[in-house]
């Protein structure tokens, strides 16, 4: 019994542990993205908005979804860039592929952000307009 609450205790403690280094790689990398603060403020003025025109369950639902995957995305990017400077300082064909298709698929999401932010709060803007 004794053997299966220590593996027990150092199974939390390796979650706790994985949440600590989650939080610490979000940290890092708002500190030093700017993309990724750009994205954050981006964010923060959305849920504003959201709150301000009173959006519905749902939009909110698709908002949330949205925000959490381009801040994802820009994350996943950043660790691309990140491990491909750390395999090779010099310049290689494929490490420039790998870094711009990361950020291709940034951009991709990015505007189909845009796209699902204009479907929501257009109409919401051209009623309070009128």
């Amino acid at each position: 019994m004794n053997s299966g609450s220590r593996d027990k205790k150092v199974r939390t403690h390796s979650v706790l542990k994985s949440f600590a280094f989650a939080f610490s790689g979000i940290r890092t990398a708002l500190f030093n993205e700017r993309n990724l603060q750009i994205h954050l403020a981006v964010a923060i003025a959305v849920l504003f908005f959201g709150g301000y025109f009173g959006i519905s369950r749902l939009e909110w639902i698709i908002i949330i979804l949205a925000i959490g995957g381009m801040l994802s995305l820009e994350l996943l990017n950043t660790a691309i860039e990140r491990a491909v400077d750390l395999a090779t300082e010099d310049y290689h064909p494929l490490a420039k592929q790998a870094k711009d298709i990361a950020a291709g698929a940034v951009l991709v999401f990015a505007i189909v952000c845009i796209i699902v932010g204009g479907i929501v709060f257009l109409p919401k803007i051209f009623i309070f307009l009128q």
